[in-house]
């Protein structure tokens, strides 16, 4: 497994060179959009165990980044990291029909949480925490659109300032964010308490309902395992 906590030290050298150990070729293109989110008779993933969920849905230090009614009858807890291409593709893919169909309907209450494997990981979370007027998720969405551009780029921080300025912010707010040690500690910490109480150890992986399962999902296959919960 590999080192949980990533360090400032190793977290500002991480960001600014050498790209994010991810090769372009790991890239593959976004899922396509199934043509039905109530698909039948598809094959439910295989859980990799059980979590306590009324542990899980405890919040950390951290505010949660929520969508849904939170007495919604299925409860997902996702775990991704922003450098990770299969998170990427879920995110595009897959998780917009999700919305559609079963969190804008108050069937699902869906938990977004940080598990970056990487410094340029660790910044884009924390960005996404510092994005202008609350805009997590949006700011989230165009790093993944853009995860290319940003995660293997030779000069990461210049790469990341780029986006980051799309977002709003200024030179000065985007270095104010990335220097801020109690925010990295914290993120560290959701990390840490993802591997340690509820053993994840890739991304994305999902919480659901006391199940866990890892690795992307097509909107078929979410919307069976969704429905087989209701």
């Amino acid at each position: 497994m590999r080192e949980l906590k990533i360090t400032k030290r190793s977290f500002l050298n991480g960001i600014a060179a050498g790209g994010a150990g991810i090769s372009a070729a790991a890239f593959g293109g976004s899922l396509p959009f199934a043509a039905s989110a109530w698909a039948q008779d598809v094959e439910l993933p295989e859980s990799q165990g059980n979590v306590d969920m009324e542990e899980a849905l405890k919040p950390g230090t951290l505010p949660e980044i929520t969508l849904g009614d939170e007495n919604a009858p299925v409860k997902i807890i996702e775990y991704l990291s922003m450098t990770c291409p299969h998170c990427a593709d879920f995110q595009e893919g897959t998780f917009p029909a999700i919305k559609e169909n079963f969190i804008d309907t108050g069937k699902v209450y869906y938990i977004f949480r940080e598990f970056p494997f990487d410094p340029r990981a660790m910044a884009g979370f924390m960005l996404a925490r510092c994005a202008p007027n609350g805009k997590y998720i949006p700011f989230m969405d165009m790093m993944f659109s853009k995860l290319r551009t940003w995660a293997t780029a030779e000069d990461g921080s210049a790469a990341m300032l780029q986006m980051a300025k799309l977002a709003g912010f200024t030179q000065e707010s985007f270095q104010a964010c990335l220097t801020d040690q109690d925010l990295l500690n914290d993120i560290n910490g959701v990390r840490e308490r993802a591997a340690e109480e509820f053993g994840v150890r890739a991304t994305p992986t999902f919480l659901i309902n006391g199940k866990k399962y890892s690795g992307d999902m097509s909107v078929d296959t979410m919307s069976a395992l969704i429905n087989s919960m209701l």
